[in-house]
């Protein structure tokens, strides 16, 4: 047959019931107001579901790392904080696009907390009703891909993914998903034009969340069915037209695998054996969560004695017989097998195998596999009511009020996203031995100061894992808050024994040491945590700290730089360069650290009160100015109530340098007072000195 003559394959239809005119190219969409209907009705039930977030604040569980207290995200959009999502892992994921997504969050809305919900909220919405317009295209058919659509997006397992602000990545990786099937869906239908916008996508989407790299596979049980592309497109081809797809997938899985850190729990893998039956039984889970999402957590602990021999034996029967099913059935219901298969392909990245961490299984996991179980449901539904049309009632009735108790179950659920206390209370209800929710309830206890509610939850954290590094950490800061260093030294070195290179644990050790006057030994552990991890900013400058104390003035400076480099809003770490550089008599240099410190923190009464000083006293011509002097001590004087010795000496010192030295002399006479009074004598030895320059009409110099 001469190649003019070969007519091109016919346009196969979709095999799903009526064929909507939409799926018809060129013939007009009559259904356009009935979609529209949908699409506006899911935008508005997920608003109605998962809207209440938006009064919702941020949690304790990798929201400061992802957000609230992460400085290259806080500060928004700008040449470094684009260039950090790039080159920076957030809590062990590199997710840039889903980072600047955060970034454009806290340049619109700083930290609020409900601007960031709301962002989410809507991502899902927009996910939710491309999912339906995108299933339509493939399918041609109206409900079923109206219930499928309406499933995903009010399923309470969906409340950790959008109440969760730190979950944006699966909504964000969503949302590129959907856009990724629905141009190569396109494409299949006009290959004339370029794939170019299918890898895109998908390129945006492994940015979003690296879960992603399977989509070429689901691509290819799509070519099955719907898209029906098996009939007259040999294997090979579309293996091969799918090769950059998979070459796209490969580089983010080795990338993330590279960045991705271990959990901080104190195994970070398990046996190989351990995790395939934990990977069973939650597949079995995820499938029984469809029909029956009951005590949903947002935390589920590891079975680190191993799964129940009942529970992997009734998971694994159940996984078999329903492959089998498919299998069985691929030919009279090819939408059974490549729902089932989509199901466990999009699993498989998170499905445990790979393990880090103390999870065993996340609500947040089912986001897209289950999008293939919904397919299965709805087209099971409308094939056993094409045998008796007279079902439809029945089905349409029970289809309903699944998804208004979905809606309700849905609505309950997000309310448990809304603070930390709430979160982990719920996860303790729902599970057993959850070291990880008492670990969450330990540390917010300790951040509102409530150390012996924080102490009970460290050492039942302990009890049910007592190789859990960071509690040891934890519970080693509220012994040293509550003045037992002796035992805080204790748990800080059980976290380095049971992980030798814990930088953290080094340099809470450090902390210890250094208020016990062992400071050699205190620097060394700062320098060990920075061997470990050289962008530890707290530890440069613990570090600098310490040789200031110990008048290596020289070898401070570089440290606190360092931690200045690492994270430019550090309040502390300005204020003790500014110190450093004055001592070094850079005037100009200590001025902007210290105007830097009022900047990040107004209220900083030390950094106010030792500019005030130094801008009456500096020997730098240039540096002095009496003036703004004056007006810094005034206010440095006033919050602290005309009662400090210090606030009135520098007082008087701007006012010498201003020429009022009869007010500077009483000021001084004031502060020598309330010295002597407090037995401060090294302070009245300096205020003696001073008094007798104003009396000779001389400012400190």
């Amino acid at each position: 047959m001469s190649r003019k003559s070969r007519k091109p394959p016919a346009r196969v239809k979709p095999v799903s019931g009526k064929t909507s005119p939409a799926a018809v190219p060129g013939t007009p969409d009559r259904a356009g107001p009935a979609v529209l209907g949908v699409c506006v009705a899911l935008f508005v039930a997920v608003l109605l579901v998962f809207g209440r977030s938006v009064w919702f604040d941020f949690v304790d569980f990798d929201d400061p790392g992802n957000v609230s207290e992460n400085p290259f995200v806080t500060q928004g959009l700008s040449p470094d904080s684009i260039l950090w999502a790039f080159s920076h892992t957030q809590v062990g994921d590199w997710i840039p696009l889903t980072t600047l997504s955060h970034q454009l969050a806290c340049q619109l809305f700083g930290l609020w907390a409900g601007g960031h919900h709301l962002i989410n909220v809507l991502l899902h919405a927009a996910a939710s009703v491309l999912l339906f317009l995108v299933l339509r295209d493939m399918t041609g058919s109206f409900w079923r891909c109206a219930f499928v659509a309406a499933i995903f997006a009010l399923h309470p397992l969906r409340a950790e993914s959008v109440a969760w602000i730190t979950e944006r990545k699966d909504l964000l990786s969503g949302l590129f998903f959907m856009l990724t099937l629905g141009a190569y869906t396109r494409w299949t239908r006009h290959p004339d034009r370029s794939r170019v916008w299918v890898l895109v996508f998908l390129a945006f989407g492994l940015l979003s969340k690296t879960m992603l790299v399977t989509t070429p596979v689901v691509l290819l049980l799509l070519d099955y069915w719907p898209l029906r592309r098996t009939a007259h497109t040999p294997f090979s081809r579309r293996l091969i037209e799918k090769i950059p797809l998979f070459l796209l997938s490969i580089a983010a899985a080795v990338g993330q695998i590279v960045a991705a850190r271990p959990g901080i729990g104190s195994v970070d893998s398990y046996p190989i054996a351990r995790r395939a039956a934990n990977a069973v039984v939650s597949c079995a889970t995820y499938l029984t969560q469809v029909v029956w999402p009951a005590n949903l957590a947002g935390f589920y602990p590891y079975p680190r004695q191993g799964v129940d021999t009942f529970a992997l034996i009734a998971s694994f029967a159940l996984l078999v017989a329903i492959s089998a099913a498919a299998v069985r059935w691929r030919r009279q219901a090819p939408w059974f097998a490549v729902g089932w298969l989509w199901y466990l392909v999009m699993l498989a990245p998170v499905v445990g195998l790979i393990q880090a961490g103390e999870i065993s299984r996340a609500d947040r996991y089912t986001y897209l596999p289950q999008i293939g179980l919904y397919l299965i449901i709805a087209w099971t539904a409308a094939t056993w009511c094409a045998a008796r049309p007279q079902r439809r009632v029945l089905v349409g009735t029970l289809a309903a009020a699944g998804l208004v108790a979905l809606s309700l179950l849905a609505f309950r659920q997000t309310g448990f996203w809304k603070d930390s206390e709430t979160l982990w209370n719920r996860a303790l209800a729902c599970t057993s031995n959850n070291d990880t929710a008492h670990y969450n309830l330990g540390t917010r206890c300790l951040k509102l100061g409530r150390l012996d509610e924080a102490m009970a939850h460290y050492q039942k954290t302990l009890e049910a894992n007592p190789a859990y590094a960071n509690a040891h950490i934890n519970l080693g800061r509220v012994l040293l808050q509550k003045g037992r260093p002796d035992e805080a030294v204790a748990h800080f070195q059980k976290a380095i024994d049971i992980k030798p290179r814990y930088a953290e644990a080094h340099y809470n050790l450090g902390i210890v040491l250094g208020q016990k006057g062992q400071v050699e030994e205190a620097m060394a552990r700062y320098r060990k945590a920075l061997e470990i991890d050289p962008d530890y900013a707290d530890a440069h400058n613990n570090l600098g700290s310490a040789l200031f104390r110990a008048g290596r003035v020289d070898e401070a400076i570089p440290h606190f730089e360092d931690a200045l480099r690492i994270n430019p809003g550090d309040a502390k770490a300005h204020n003790n360069l500014a110190t450093a550089l004055a001592q070094k008599g850079r005037g100009a240099e200590a001025v902007t650290h210290y105007q830097k410190v009022l900047k990040i923190d107004p209220d900083h009464a030390k950094a106010r009160v030792s500019l005030a000083w130094l801008l009456a006293t500096s020997p730098e011509e240039g540096v002095r100015d009496g003036p703004k002097a004056v007006a810094l001590a005034e206010e440095a004087n006033q919050l602290a109530g005309g009662t400090n010795p210090t606030m009135l000496r520098t007082l008087a010192a701007a006012r010498a340098e201003t020429g009022r030295f009869e007010e500077a002399l009483q000021t001084a006479q004031r502060a020598l007072d309330l010295a002597s009074a407090q037995g401060n004598e090294d302070l009245s030895r300096s205020l003696r000195a001073e008094i007798e320059l104003y009396k000779a009409g001389r400012p400190v110099r």
